[in-house]
């Protein structure tokens, strides 16, 4: 196996894993359980369409004459799903804020960050 198959392996395996976990916290909550199955299939899907993120996100730098992405290709990548573009807007947001707030105060994170850091966007 080369280190490339090994590397893409190693990630389709913490997508997985990831995937378990999260499922069993959302199981936990929602008085649910999830079958391997389909843990399995959302994880597949999950990799799968981070790929196709990663290929366009590369297009999109491409098309640009860059040779990296930025925030500017995650927004186009994401304008089709309102949800998702505006908590990408608002982490973009925040990523800015903390810039120009400088390293001071780049670590600290008010209550309200928090909050916006952990809400996923209702896709």
């Amino acid at each position: 196996m080369s280190n490339e198959e090994d590397i893409h392996q190693r990630l389709r395996a913490a997508v997985h894993y990831t995937t378990g976990r999260m499922c069993l916290d959302i199981g936990r909550q929602q008085g649910r359980e999830f079958s391997p199955q389909v843990i399995a299939a959302i994880a597949e899907t999950t990799f799968r369409q981070c790929e196709v993120f990663a290929t366009d996100l590369e297009a999109f730098a491409r098309h640009a004459k860059r040779s990296t992405v930025t925030s500017d290709d995650v927004k186009l990548l994401a304008r089709r799903s309102t949800a998702l573009a505006n908590f990408i807007q608002r982490k973009n947001e925040l990523l800015i804020k903390d810039q120009k707030h400088g390293k001071k105060n780049a670590g600290k994170k008010t209550n309200k960050d928090q909050e916006d850091s952990n809400a996923a966007p209702h896709l």
